[in-house]
Formats: structure tokens, sequence, C-alpha cells
């Protein structure tokens, strides 16, 4: 009776090991969490900074080959108003109010874009994982003219340095809009397979501008693993065996 109460306890763990596992990989998926400066700034490159008007969104780096690039950590509140480092056309308070309400990240695909990355720990090889996350596009204020095909490119690397493959780099869904326009938030899935325990996740604007800066937003990054790791699957059956052999034990006995 208690090798039997063992196994039950130990298959409750392990499924709730499997529910849990890997959950909660990205940190601050929502940029939220800002150790300087504020929403409305525009980003810097590493975790301090001496400039007043740079922001740091803690766990993310932004970074383009000298330093933060022309990235933004806006609101719906602050991203249409003046004397913000950046400003994007719109038509009053939440016009462009992400999914979560709060901060989202934005950047210019056509001047000196920088590179928004994370380092993400406790993958495991060989696993999948789902990457989901809202993104738009936007225009800077003062231009006009539409913006055709803008989407996010997204790395899963081990090294930033990695050349990048089909394998390990995906694109969003093109966006495009018109003058002074905005597409409205929209949802992005894709799959990586692990390579090693520590990659980086990397997000980077691209598109053409026929009119003007397109800026391309992102908010609610989330990562997550696929299906539970083969370890976990294997207790979970053998645990399931053991139980099934011992009822058939006990009824050959009563018997």
């Amino acid at each position: 009776m208690r090798i039997k109460s063992f196994l039950y306890s130990l298959l409750a763990i392990t499924v709730l090991s499997t529910n849990v596992a890997h959950a909660g990989l990205i940190q601050n998926g929502g940029f939220e969490d800002l150790s300087a400066g504020s929403a409305g700034m525009q980003l810097a490159h590493g975790t301090t900074t001496n400039n007043s008007k740079r922001v740091i969104a803690e766990g993310w780096d932004s970074y383009n080959g000298n330093d933060g690039g022309y990235n933004f950590i806006l609101n719906g509140s602050t991203a249409h108003k003046h004397g913000y480092s950046m400003r994007l056309e719109g038509r009053g308070d939440d016009f462009f109010m992400s999914p979560s309400g709060g901060n989202f990240f934005a950047s210019d695909s056509q001047y000196y874009p920088g590179v928004l990355s994370q380092l993400i720990s406790g993958l495991t090889i060989g696993a999948k994982y789902v990457l989901t996350f809202e993104f738009a596009l936007a225009q800077q204020y003062g231009w006009s003219g539409e913006n055709l095909d803008n989407f996010w490119e997204v790395s899963f690397r081990d090294s930033l340095s990695d050349k990048q493959t089909t394998a390990n780099t995906q694109g969003t869904d093109p966006l495009s809009i018109a003058s002074k326009g905005f597409s409205g938030w929209q949802s992005a899935s894709m799959e990586f397979t692990a390579t090693s325990a520590t990659q980086w996740l990397s997000f980077l604007a691209k598109g053409t501008a026929p009119g003007g800066p397109p800026f391309m937003l992102l908010d609610n990054v989330q990562l997550n693993a696929e299906v539970p790791e083969p370890a976990t699957w294997t207790m979970l059956l053998g645990g399931l065996g053991l139980l099934g052999f011992m009822a058939r034990r006990r009824r050959s006995t009563q018997a």
C-alpha cells in the first residue's frame, strides 16, 4: 500500500512538473520592468547608462553595433505625445494600446535599427519551444506615405555572432499600412528547437519604407516548452506500467 501511495504521489508530481516545465523562460516579456528611464524613451545598450534620455528594460539588450539603436519603449499614452524621445502618428490616448495595456517595444527598420536580444537559460537540447508575441506597425509622427511589407526577423542562436540559417531564423507575416496608418495588433507563434542549454532570442525590424519611418511594435513575448521532456514521459509511463502490474497481481492473488 505504501508503494502504491508513493507511485500515485510520483505521478502527481510528474504531471505537475510537466505543466510547469520551462514556464516563464522570458524575463520582462511585457517591457514593464524598467530600471532606468521611463516609457517614451530610447533604449540603452547594456545594463547601465549615464544618458538621461535612455531607458533600460530589465532582461533585454538593444544594440546596433554602436549603441542601443533607434529603439524605444513606449505605451498607449506616450506614443503620440510631445516631449518624448520619439512620437508615432495616432489619434489620441490608447490608439496604440497594446493587448496588455502597458508598455511595448518599438523599432525603426530603416534608421539604425538595433537588435533586441535576451539570453535564455534552462533549455533542453533537442526540445522544441513555442515563442508567442504580439506585433504591429505604425509610422513616425510628421511623416507621410504608405509603408510596405514590414516584419520582425526572429532568431534563436547559441551566440549572437552565429550565422543565421533557415533553421534558427524566422519572420512574422509582413504588415503594410497606408500613410499615417496603424495596422492594429497581430499575434505570432513560432517553433524553435534548442541546440544548446543557453541561447539568444533576438528581434530585428525589417521592411521597406517608401513613405517614411515605419516602426515595428512588439509586446507580450513568451517562450514555453512545446511538449514534456523525454525523461518526464519515461517516468510517467514507467509509473503507470508499474501500477498496472500491481493491479493485475492483486487480482490474481485474490482469485
